[in-house]
């Protein structure tokens, strides 16, 4: 992994020392904005985090206490980072992305102490509105597809399909989910699943031999409604439906 200290220079601000024209952001007494660093309005970074140099980060987005991001990390908006993370050089993620608490982005293969591989930082992109779930590990070099899921504690070795269901050591697949994040069931004749909360519908095809799943009244890449984007109703009360 990249030694953040060693790449972050000597400057560092405070409470958001940087702004951004038109908009602001919010970095707490206890965190640090490396110079050269870009950060999107409206975003807010908490207790004891360390933003490093060369790192973009969009707008409108959270980074719970006790976060280290970069060097030269892109991150785009509304991603949600919870306490306890580290993203590392070679780690891209997309917009709407979740990261639950203490998940582990990795960004070499094979580190040794021994062996110095600064050069090699291998890619990893996390796309539109995956989410990653609490002590989750994903191994670098791999892409993680559009809305997949990866459970709390699964270990993610290689790329994740959109809309994938993703659990265990090593992760395996166990279903599709909905942007919504619940399980899609019951196919009909035609492939077509329902989404319990937000009645959208998603169709699982085979393209190229490979099962595969798009929803068919909102394309990947638009953000929801603004009237599908709170939710009102405890995850349990739909396993009942």
């Amino acid at each position: 992994m990249s030694d953040p200290q060693a790449d972050s220079g000597q400057q560092k601000f405070r409470s958001g020392a940087q702004r951004v024209a038109g908009g602001d952001y919010f970095v707490h007494s206890s965190s640090f904005v490396d110079e050269g660093a870009s950060i999107g309005a409206g975003t807010k970074i908490w207790h004891f985090c360390h933003i490093l140099t060369g790192t973009v980060i969009g707008a409108n987005c959270s980074f719970g206490q006790n976060c280290v991001v970069g060097p030269r990390v892109t991150i785009g908006s509304n991603v949600k980072v919870q306490n306890n993370i580290s993203i590392y050089e070679g780690a891209e993620i997309e917009d709407d992305v979740f990261l639950g608490p203490s998940c582990v982005l990795t960004n070499v293969t094979n580190p040794r102490s021994q062996v110095v591989r600064r050069t090699l930082y291998e890619k990893t992109l996390l796309r539109r509105g995956c989410t990653i779930g609490a002590n989750a590990t994903i191994v670098c070099g791999i892409t993680i597809g559009r809305y997949a899921f990866i459970g709390a504690g699964a270990v993610v070795h290689s790329d994740v399909p959109d809309y994938a269901l993703m659990l265990g050591v090593p992760a395996r697949q166990k279903g599709w989910m909905s942007r919504h994040g619940h399980v899609l069931k019951n196919p009909d004749s035609n492939g077509v699943m329902v989404c319990p909360e937000s009645k959208l519908r998603y169709q699982l095809s085979a393209i190229d031999g490979q099962p595969t799943v798009k929803c068919l009244d909102l394309d990947e890449e638009q953000p929801l409604p603004e009237k599908l984007s709170v939710g009102n109703q405890y995850y349990d009360e739909f396993k009942k439906v």
